[in-house]
């Protein structure tokens, strides 16, 4: 971006400020209502953001432990676990590889997205209200920190109009990628940090410009200092964020260059050097972490995800998303599920949105996010093409990369996400522009940039009543079956199709472990990463009398097995829900194989 920035005429000056006929000394709430009366227009857009984000998911907050997304509910189970087992942070029982899922192997939490940061924040939370509660609230946070993050950056890096920056937050906030990731994917909207990213990118940048006087040492050391810390916890946020960031940027970097040569002779070396400090301090912190990923106990350092079926089909991208008011539930089959509308921004906004860079010009900025929108969308449409549901045989770019060390774990569809804060940009410089000018352009511009949103308006994200739990988890009778710490089997249990059963740990704040379950772990071929881990035979057995019925006929062999797995897991208790679909025909098949059961409140349970 350009080393120097306008001041907004609209923007008041703190100088200004000061110099008034008030008390030079005030209380705290005085001072603090003068800055809220200073900046009330920033303040209103963001209640704005927080009362749209409230209204998209206000189908869970009249009892979050009650509700759950309809679109996605697995993800959601799988979610609240995660935000369970982090808060136990707090208590002091946390361990990078958690033995209270998958047990005896355990689950290693930074190969699976478990949103590290966010839990441990939220932790007293989780642990007062309960994991539902504290998923809704990210739920909501997230894409109302993700536009407030983003509408502070445009009005303070860009200096742009406030109209002009919240009409581009409100796309990078709530546009169609961000609310169907919002069914359940918190890793993926928890995007607040990466404003802050790019804020700190760009004053490095400005500080390594040399100018007239030099280039800003404290400043390019406190930018990469600032960069480095911001990096760490998105880390720990979501990695894959951080990844879709790391690689526009270093395509904007790119366009930026070749646009301004001169910018890129006076502060290549500066620039450089800041990256090389704010990279070297990260690996500080984030080599063990990262090890452990990648290397680690139950590590894996490939992707399990099909970059050939996880590729953005090309008629997506001028498609409305069927979660916006202008949407088509038919356009559902352009993609792979409900959280996955990471493409469809529609023909009225591609078409402003190039109409805009057209009026803008050969702006550097402009330069740079056009090249950055191409690449990013030309990389979700994968290895090879797919139009209308058909896979063609042209390549798409994203072959270059399929199959490297890191970018096999990104879904190719997802490189639309940065597509939003592009195509953004573009926007606010486009409504600045005729916003600081004159004539027709002045009401033109936003106005067609506002009727390029309105199809975009998101609607609600639908929600269903979850079953309830069984008050052996609840009113804490587990405790008569099971230790704290302990290995407790649910009946049938946990998969990765069917989670359910976690819910009873994360309920309990994950106070026991629980076998085999919803992960990634290395149980592909080669130990390779895979969805979940091999079922024990009790375990398929099992399954198979809780989908089907019926009761078979046990032998001793079963009987030995069956006390093998349980042997193998360490368990101290299995127990059964006496509402569980098929309970008597479980039931049976277990006193079968673990002899007379013992009723705990409203579940079954054998001590093993």
């Amino acid at each position: 971006m350009s080393s120097t920035a306008p001041t907004a005429p609209d923007a008041v000056p703190d100088q200004a400020v000061v110099a008034t006929d008030r008390p030079a000394r005030r209380l705290w709430p005085a001072r603090l209502l003068a800055a809220v009366h200073r900046r009330r227009t920033d303040v209103t857009v963001a209640l704005i953001f927080v009362a749209l984000a409230g209204w998209l998911t206000h189908g869970l907050w009249p009892d979050p432990a009650a509700r759950v997304l309809a679109l996605n509910p697995e993800d959601q189970a799988l979610y609240e676990w995660f935000l369970a087992v982090d808060s136990r942070a707090l208590l002091g029982d946390f361990d990078l590889l958690t033995g209270r899922l998958n047990a005896p192997d355990g689950v290693n939490l930074m190969t699976n997205t478990t949103v590290i940061a966010l839990g441990v924040l939220f932790a007293p939370v989780t642990l007062l209200l309960g994991a539902p509660v504290t998923f809704a609230l990210l739920a909501l946070a997230n894409l109302a920190g993700t536009a407030i993050a983003w509408y502070l950056l445009f009005t303070r890096v860009l200096r742009a109009r406030r109209l002009a920056a919240a009409l581009g937050a409100a796309l990078c906030g709530f546009g169609p990628g961000m609310v169907s990731q919002t069914n359940s994917h918190l890793h993926m909207t928890a995007q607040w940090l990466v404003p802050v990213i790019v804020w700190l990118v760009v004053r490095l940048l400005r500080a390594a410009d040399p100018g007239d006087d030099g280039p800003d040492r404290q400043r390019m050391v406190s930018s990469a200092v600032g960069l480095a810390a911001a990096v760490t916890a998105q880390v720990f946020v979501g990695e894959e964020v951080l990844f879709l960031c790391a690689v526009t940027l270093l395509v904007l970097a790119v366009a930026y260059a070749v646009a301004d040569r001169n910018l890129a002779r006076r502060a290549l070396p500066g620039f450089a050097g800041g990256m090389a400090l704010a990279t070297g301090l990260a690996l500080l912190v984030l080599a063990w972490p990262l090890w452990f990923q990648f290397a680690g106990p139950q590590g894996v350092a490939d992707g399990m995800f099909s970059p050939h079926y996880f590729s953005a089909d090309l008629r997506s991208w001028w498609t409305v998303s069927p979660l916006s008011v202008a949407g088509d539930d038919d356009a559902a089959r352009l993609t792979t599920g409900p959280a996955e509308y990471n493409t469809f921004l529609g023909l009225p906004l591609l078409l402003v949105a190039a109409a805009c860079a057209l009026w803008l010009g050969r702006r550097p900025l402009v330069v740079a996010c056009v090249a950055g929108t191409l690449v990013t969308g030309a990389l979700s449409l994968g290895p090879r093409v797919v139009v209308d549901g058909e896979r063609t045989a042209v390549p798409g770019p994203y072959a270059l990369l399929s199959g490297l060390p890191v970018v096999d774990g990104a879904l190719p569809m997802r490189f639309a996400l940065a597509v939003l804060p592009l195509v953004a940009t573009l926007l606010v410089l486009a409504v600045d522009r005729a916003l600081r000018g004159a004539g027709l352009a002045r009401r033109l511009v936003p106005v067609a940039v506002g009727v390029a949103l309105l199809p975009l308006l998101p609607t609600p994200l639908p929600t269903a009543a979850r079953p309830p739990l069984p008050e052996f988890v609840t009113g804490g009778h587990w405790r008569q079956c099971v230790e704290p710490g302990g290995v407790l089997v649910p009946v049938p249990l946990a998969t990765p199709k069917q989670p359910w059963p976690m819910r009873w740990a994360t309920a309990a704040d994950a106070a026991f472990g629980m076998p085999e379950g919803f992960f990634i772990g290395p149980y592909g071929r080669g130990g390779t990463a895979a969805m979940g881990t091999y079922p024990r035979p009790t375990s398929a057995l099992l399954a198979e009398v809780g989908r089907r019925g019926g009761q078979p006929v046990v032998d001793d062999g079963q009987r030995r097995q069956a006390a093998e797995d349980a042997d193998f897991w360490g368990a101290s208790c299995v127990a059964l829900a006496v509402d569980t679909p098929h309970a008597d025909s479980l039931r049976g098949t277990l006193e079968q194989l673990y002899g007379p059961a013992t009723r705990i409140a409203d579940a079954w349970t054998w001590r093993v």
